[in-house]
């Protein structure tokens, strides 16, 4: 089985995906920029690694120490209130260039684990954060990595707990499980939606 480095392990899908990369007989170093969720990421399976991705050394560090046949990028920077969102535009875009570079940096120096990269399934308004997705996507592509292009998240613990957002959507946990089901998946785009 495979040594899984997974950036943004304490986040809504991070947490739900560990247990099931564990249970698949993955090892999971679980990253989070948070020391204070590193119990947390423990409790789920993974082995906590606290480092922060704009950190492009410390980075490196961790990720050519934890020797990973692949890297699962579910990092975001999203407020926890919905209404907030705009706010974040640049820092989660942000998160997408910058943050995805360091990864690739990272992924380069510790042997080219393959990537895999979340991104998302809507066409987003022009401005910061759609370039920032068309950054990431051309840059995780040229890698020869995959790109998760999920729909919008519903269900526990998501923005969309009590109602279901228009499409494209999916539940967060059936977007977690058919994450688990790409990770041989060759070179592309895969759309994850209900």
């Amino acid at each position: 089985m495979s040594r899984i480095f997974l950036a943004g392990a304490s986040g809504v899908i991070g947490q739900r995906l560990i247990p099931l990369l564990i249970d698949a007989g993955h090892t999971v170093g679980g990253m989070t920029r948070s020391a204070g969720k590193a119990d947390r990421l423990a409790e789920l399976g993974a082995e906590p690694i606290v480092v922060d991705v704009f950190d492009r050394d410390a980075l490196i560090a961790a990720v050519a120490a934890f020797e990973p046949d692949i890297i699962l990028n579910e990092l975001t920077d999203l407020p926890d209130d919905v209404d907030k969102i705009s706010d974040h535009a640049e820092l989660n875009a942000r998160i997408r260039t910058e943050g995805n570079q360091n990864i690739i940096d990272a992924a380069r120096a510790s042997g080219a684990p393959k990537i895999l990269a979340q991104t998302v399934a809507w066409q987003l308004p022009d401005g910061p954060d759609a370039r920032a997705v068309e950054q990431l996507e051309s840059a995780v592509l040229a890698e020869g990595g995959v790109v998760l292009s999920y729909g919008q998240f519903y269900g526990p613990g998501t923005y969309n707990e009590n109602q279901i957002p228009s499409e494209p959507r999916v539940q967060i946990d059936s977007a977690a499980e058919r994450t688990i089901e790409y990770l041989d998946a060759p070179s592309g785009v895969v759309v994850i939606t209900d």
